[in-house]
């Protein structure tokens, strides 16, 4: 019961249709089972419902709401929901990414990238801007951020690379503005990930067999030639959010299986 008492925000708590359970989903049980109550904010408020619906038949305490993390008005609407129904706000997990027709820089459309800098880095910094006072006001707090490996690996995704890349440097700025306050910000980067946005994404993008793309992907994974699953990064969330990591802030933790150690 690391988060006994304690309030969880989830951005992006639900999930696409896949045969595996996604990063936020997993993020949402865990904390829960960990003694968090847990707001579950999605896009899609059905998939929000399905992750409370969850939470509630393991024992936990939950309620989904809908909130477009590139929309203010629904960043300030989700940090005052939480006051109002659970009374504080603990801990804010930004697990919000896309990477839709993202490409390199000559086939890159303006569109794609504006709209994935925006989901990716901008929502993270509204989801914080209206999350942090409230965390800063009572001297506590946990912000995780979810970015990613490609953001110092090197990835033929040239918006969606940008886009973590500038999480990491959100993390830390804010990790240091929020450090005397009594706040940690931190970020998790996952690697190649077996998580129905990355296996059913690129499967129905490029019309590959899904077994096919796991055994490529599991191929390149240096820890065992396996990828990861959702429970890692949830796993690495929970770390970082309970006080085992008290003493962390700034950090960017890879849960990669070792593809960091092979930059450079």
């Amino acid at each position: 019961m690391k988060l006994e008492g304690q309030v969880a925000i989830v951005m992006g708590a639900g999930q696409r249709a896949g045969e595996t359970i996604g990063n936020g989903r997993a993020t949402s049980l865990l904390l829960a089972s960990e003694g968090a109550r847990v707001l579950a904010v999605d896009r899609d408020l059905d998939a929000a419902h399905e992750t409370v619906e969850l939470i509630r038949d393991a024992g936990g305490e939950a309620e989904p709401m809908r909130g477009d993390i590139v929309s203010e008005d629904d960043c300030r609407a989700v940090a005052e929901r939480a006051v109002e129904r659970f009374g504080r706000i603990d801990v804010l997990v930004n697990n919000v990414g896309i990477g839709d027709r993202d490409a390199g820089a000559t086939k890159l459309s303006e569109e794609a990238w504006d709209r994935i800098l925006d989901v990716n880095l901008k929502g993270m910094w509204l989801a914080c801007k209206h999350v942090l006072p409230h965390l800063r006001e009572q001297g506590s707090g946990s912000v995780v951020n979810i970015s990613s490996a490609a953001a110092v690996c090197t990835v033929p995704t040239l918006a969606y690379k940008v886009s973590k890349a500038g999480v990491n440097a959100l993390t830390q700025q804010l990790a240091m503005s929020s450090a005397r306050r009594g706040v940690r910000v931190n970020a998790v980067a996952p690697g190649l990930m077996d998580t129905p946005m990355a296996i059913e994404s690129i499967a129905e993008g490029f019309g590959v067999d899904r077994d096919e793309l796991r055994r490529q992907r599991d191929a390149l994974v240096p820890l065992r030639n396996r990828m990861g699953t959702a429970w890692d990064v949830a796993r690495a969330v929970l770390f970082l959010a309970s006080d085992d990591a008290s003493f962390i802030t700034g950090v960017v933790l890879p849960v990669d299986g070792g593809q960091h150690a092979r930059v450079g």
